[in-house]
C-alpha cells in the first residue's frame, strides 16, 4: 500500500477524502465514486467520466476493411484484416 490516511465520519455520515488522494485521482466537486463493501472493508473507486471513456476509445486501433458487393471481405483490399482480428 503506497499511502495511508485516516479520517473520521461526521454526524451526517460524511467522510472527507484526503486532498492527496483527490488530487491523484482527479476528483473534483461533482465527481462520482463507487462504494463497494466486501468482508467488512470499503473500497472507493472513481467512476469514469464521458471524457475518460472518450480518451480510452481513442486508443482503440482502427482497421479500414473493404467488403465486396455481397458483403464478403476482400482480402486483396484489406490484407491485414485477418491478422488484426486474430492478434489485435
Amino acid at each position: 500500500m503506497d499511502c495511508v490516511f485516516t479520517g473520521k465520519v461526521s454526524q451526517k455520515g460524511q467522510v472527507v477524502i484526503p486532498a492527496p488522494i483527490r488530487k491523484a485521482l482527479g476528483l473534483k466537486k461533482g465527481s462520482k465514486v463507487l462504494f463497494e463493501l466486501n468482508n467488512g472493508e470499503i473500497t472507493i473507486k472513481k467512476l469514469p467520466t464521458a471524457l475518460d471513456w472518450a480518451s480510452l476509445v481513442k486508443q482503440i486501433p482502427v482497421e479500414d476493411v473493404k467488403f465486396d458487393k455481397n458483403g464478403y471481405l476482400d482480402p486483396k483490399k484489406s490484407p491485414d484484416f485477418h491478422d488484426w482480428m486474430v492478434n489485435g
